[in-house]
């Protein structure tokens, strides 16, 4: 007898094709966007009876009989926008980030790692003033940025300079990541914003909403009048940023939709960009770069002193120390009786000279040797210094050394 094939005379009974089930939960997300097919989990019955409806399928049911333990839920989908056109979207799709030549020339410009996404990359450029959205805005970005900027510029100050006064570690930290020193660190990168933020711009571009000139700044940047119990150092230590200013600073997401200065854009940027590149690449890569951008800048601490008395200061640090009363001594001089007289003094305590200084008078030398005395004490600089943030992830702690840790400033 001649063998019938099944695949002519059984068809019909076998139940209809389904399409195939995507990769991962994000990919159905995706596609059942873009597509109109509505995806189903596909099964195979063990019977030749056609299956009319998909629901009589009961496929995922845990059996509350069984002791299997349940399967875990399905992540959630990624967020995501419709099929929009560029003009109706406040800031630039991520897809689009890829064929832009502005990021990839701004990623090489900075010698940034080929892991690092364009994506993530064009993210930090939109403020939220251009697009309130959370989930496309880099307001995020820009607290944890924040926050790691204040945390290495800080342990690098009080480890390398362990005697700094509260006042010149707040003006040292503002010098160095402050609002008008990441602005200029942008501008050197070469960031150019963009005229108008929307969705067909190039996603190279900085995204913000501009203030236009003559308009009032918002109250969210307005510095605000300190009260009277506010203005302490305590106070702008554990309430105010980590530059010690009279108010709180605001926070990013608060400024969605409002119009900002162009400061305001770019020091919100080069914070995103410092978390961006702590989520992806690590702490180690953005310590280096931190190096490379930030504290590669000169910056003459002894400019920040502002000695109101500094021979009374001296005295009572001598005191506090147990030195001898400091003296102060004429070393030189000359053209007494000119017109411009120079008088060099030394400030001593016992045998030791603790600072020297000139002046057209003797109470003008006597004021600057005693400040040159109190700013060769606070600029102390130990010569092995461990960081701690070095000892991240380090499974040998035999090379942390402890640090100095010095008693405070004089307080008159």
């Amino acid at each position: 007898m001649k063998r019938v094939r099944i695949s002519r005379c059984a068809t019909q009974l076998l139940a209809g094709r389904t399409p195939r089930r995507p990769s991962c939960p994000c990919a159905a997300g995706l596609q059942r966007d873009i597509t109109p097919h509505d995806y189903r989990i596909q099964a195979r019955s063990l019977s030749t009876v056609a299956i009319e409806k998909d629901s009589e399928l009961d496929i995922g049911t845990p059996d509350p009989t069984s002791s299997q333990p349940a399967a875990a839920p399905a992540p959630p989908a990624i967020p995501h926008r419709k099929r929009l056109a560029p003009e109706q979207l406040p800031s630039p799709h991520p897809f689009a980030a890829s064929h832009s030549t502005k990021l990839s020339a701004l990623r090489a410009r900075l010698s940034l790692h080929q892991r690092f996404p364009l994506q993530t990359l064009a993210r930090t450029l939109v403020h939220p003033s251009a697009d309130p959205d959370p989930a496309f805005n880099n307001a995020s970005l820009s607290i944890l940025g924040a926050n790691l900027l204040g945390y290495y510029t800080t342990e690098y100050l009080l480890c390398n300079y362990p005697r700094l006064p509260i006042p010149v570690i707040f003006a040292a930290q503002h010098a160095y990541t402050g609002p008008k020193a990441l602005a200029t660190v942008a501008s050197e990168w070469g960031i150019e914003a963009a005229a108008e933020p929307g969705g067909e711009v190039d996603p190279g571009l900085l995204q913000f909403r501009r203030l236009r000139s003559g308009s009032r700044v918002p109250a969210a940047l307005r510095r605000q009048v300190p009260w009277k119990w506010n203005v302490t150092t305590t106070h702008r230590i554990v309430a105010t940023d980590e530059f010690g200013s009279d108010n709180t600073p605001p926070d990013p997401q608060s400024l969605s939709a409002v119009p900002v200065p162009m400061e305001e854009a770019a020091q919100s940027f080069v914070r995103a960009l410092i978390g961006a590149l702590h989520l992806h690449l690590g702490s180690p890569l953005v310590k280096r770069f931190y190096r490379d951008h930030f504290l590669s800048r000169q910056l003459d601490l002894s400019t920040l002193f502002d000695f109101r008395t500094p021979t009374r200061d001296l005295s009572k640090l001598c005191a506090r120390e147990g030195f001898e009363a400091p003296v102060a001594r004429l070393i030189s001089e000359t053209g007494r009786a000119s017109r411009h007289p120079v008088f060099v003094v030394g400030v001593y305590s016992g045998k030791d000279k603790l600072g020297e200084g000139a002046g057209a008078s003797l109470e003008e030398a006597r004021f600057r040797a005693a400040a040159a005395a109190l700013k060769a004490w606070y600029l102390y600089r130990p010569i092995e210094v461990t960081l701690p943030s070095s000892m991240e992830g380090e499974l040998d702690t035999r090379k942390w050394k402890p640090n100095m840790v010095d008693c405070g400033e004089v307080i008159v």
